[in-house]
């Protein structure tokens, strides 16, 4: 009982400390497993046994027999069906053509490059080498987000990195299972017609019940066959039954089963798959909390000791140097990325939970066979998962720095609400070079925006997952213009730390402009509450630019638009093209210079030239 109510505080700790420095949490939970474990057992522990023991000795442990490898299976298989539903097919066509050939050619290069280095410098067979190449393609978003969170960098950059952690997963899993099974049907009946016709099997059945048993969940959902409450844990249990009815009709099935049932499900109308997938989610993290202290645990000194050789680290070497921006800069030739950028994103390339974790429970599974060299498998991917980890968590920062890539100014624009206002300002934003992100939790507005090319996210402002968002890395400038103060007033307070370092601005409220308040964020002028600009928007939605001659000529603008009812102020177009926001906090640290423009929204202005 101590043990169990310890991996799961530990696990829980590991996953606050990691929040807390801003690290991928698989480095925490593998480090804090082979101190309990193989590290305890012997320097610690004065009679040589492990403070966790996941394995039952005879004396001590959690698992009897094969409970361990059960409880790893079943884990495992609701990480893979969570990592299935995040793969869309829709996300696969609209993504830049460099991520889509980094997620096929360079998924190739490395399961090919790595394995013949694994033969070649560690001698294994050559079935037993591209499992471990197969494995080590994932990367995934939990090891890139928290690495790449706080560097701000060009939009392209991030995003290259997070689709591909995000599209590689599933690929990489199914690569690494397809393997796995052909090693296992291999090994039972060799190299002959009866392996390929049970590898076919493997193949047929997985597919099949992952196929089947989504379309039918899907169908009971939206049929709402099952009350809101149980949805979650039927679909727990549904992809428990997946798995262990295709493990009963072709062993070793069940993990490509729920492969296919995760990804058919995430590209199927789906009512609530959000929920579905948040729960998903905090399943996912109690499990590898659990399950990767228990699997570092369960490695014994001997096994680490396999890796004490130079080989070990010429392998490393190869792999993070060699295999990896071979693969990057094959699959990004010809694309809009400059070298620079290249360099940067072969650098990083973490590898994750995924691949440590199907690791373990395949290189146990081919040590039980008695396949020969399988005790290399789940060291030598561990060996990769923690040196890349600290390698780009360490130095990813510095790196940006010296190749080029770090922004120094963060010019992005966090636009809160998507109002035909807001959508109208962040179209003529980014017809002026500017990024641009809009948000809402409203639907309908997010689809209209993004319909207008606009790159707009349905979130809600309460919740943390913009946090996360890795793509926002170069936004530096934060305005909230929803119709709701409270929500205004929050978004400042919340996110002016993370988004808005070169300014964060707000509508005034109407209560605020009744009462001629200004405060210190106000956006534009303190005229200009969400009512009024919406209602010059539905007569005037034009953004228009007047130049200007000297201040005095300003002056007589700006009281014209105040007294005007149709126009608002935006911003003062210098002769760089960079935009100044209009607000009596800033404004008058600004200068004028001839040539610059007005930008303003509403009717177009009249006026004689001074």
């Amino acid at each position: 009982m101590l043990e169990l109510a310890g991996i799961i505080v530990l696990g829980i700790l590991a996953q606050w400390v990691a929040w807390k420095f801003k690290i991928p949490a698989i480095l925490p939970l593998i480090l804090i497993g082979l101190l309990v474990g193989p590290i305890a057992a012997q320097f610690l522990s004065e009679d040589g046994s492990k403070w966790i023991e996941p394995v039952w000795t005879g004396e001590k442990g959690l698992f009897p027999g094969e409970g361990l490898y059960y409880f790893v299976s079943l884990a495992i298989s609701v990480i893979l069906f969570e990592g299935g539903l995040t793969l869309k097919r829709s996300e696969i066509k609209n993504v830049a053509p460099s991520i889509t050939k980094l997620i096929t050619l360079g998924s190739a290069v490395t399961f090919f490059g790595a394995g013949l280095l694994a033969n070649v410098i560690f001698g294994l067979s050559w079935e037993l080498s591209f499992l471990f190449s197969g494995l080590i393609i994932v990367t995934g978003p939990t090891v890139i987000t928290p690495i790449l969170r706080n560097i701000p960098l060009k939009k392209d950059i991030s995003t290259v990195l997070k689709w591909e952690g995000i599209l590689i997963d599933p690929i990489g899993a199914l690569v690494a299972v397809l393997v796995f099974e052909f090693i296992s049907v291999e090994g039972d009946s060799g190299f002959t017609k009866t392996a390929v016709i049970e590898f076919g099997k493997i193949i047929l059945f997985g597919t099949t019940f992952g196929f089947t048993f989504a379309h039918a969940l899907a169908f009971a959902i939206n049929k709402n066959l099952i009350p809101h409450y149980l949805l979650n844990v039927v679909s727990l249990s549904t992809v428990l039954l997946v798995f262990v009815e295709s493990e009963i009709f072709a062993h070793e099935s069940g993990l490509l089963a729920v492969v296919v049932m995760g990804m058919v499900l995430g590209n199927t109308k789906l009512q609530n798959i959000k929920e579905l997938l948040y729960f998903k989610e905090s399943l996912s993290i109690l499990l590898i909390s659990i399950l990767f202290i228990l699997l570092a645990a369960n490695i014994n000194f001997e096994d680490l000791m396999l890796l004490y050789r130079w080989e070990t680290a010429l392998l490393f070497v190869l792999i993070v140097f060699v295999v990896r921006p071979l693969a990057v800069f094959l699959s990004t030739y010809g694309s809009k990325l400059k070298i620079k950028e290249k360099i940067f994103i072969s650098w990083v390339g973490p590898r994750g939970i995924v691949a440590a974790g199907i690791a373990s429970l395949f290189g146990s599974k081919l040590i039980k066979q008695g396949v020969e060299g399988a005790e290399y498998i789940t060291p030598l991917v561990f060996m990769i998962v923690l040196g890349t980890v600290l390698l780009n968590a360490t130095t990813a920062r510095l790196f940006a720095k010296i190749v080029g890539v770090f922004l120094k100014k963060s010019e992005g624009i966090l636009i809160v609400g998507a109002s035909k206002s807001s959508r109208i300002l962040a179209d003529y934003l980014k017809n002026n070079g500017r990024h641009v992100v809009l948000i809402d939790s409203n639907e309908t507005n997010i689809e209209k925006a993004k319909a207008l090319g606009l790159e707009a996210i349905t979130t809600n402002i309460y919740s943390d997952t913009l946090m996360d968002n890795i793509e926002l890395n170069d936004v530096g400038y934060l305005m909230a213009l929803t119709g709701n103060t409270d929500i205004n007033e929050y978004a400042i307070n919340k996110f002016s730390k993370q988004f808005g370092e070169n300014g964060s601005f707000r509508l005034v409220s109407t209560q605020e402009k009744l009462d001629k308040i200004t405060p210190k964020e106000a956006l534009f002028s303190f005229n200009d509450d969400f009512n009024s600009i919406n209602e010059i928007t539905r007569t005037y939605p034009t953004i228009q630019e007047i130049s200007l001659i000297n201040k005095e000529h300003l002056d007589e603008l700006l009281t014209i638009t105040k007294q005007n009812k149709d126009t608002i102020p935006l911003f003062i177009k210098d002769l760089y093209g960079e935009l100044h926001i209009i607000s009596l906090y800033n404004f008058k640290e600004k200068k004028l210079e001839k040539g610059c423009k007005l930008v303003y929204l509403g009717k177009m202005l009249d006026i004689k030239k001074p």
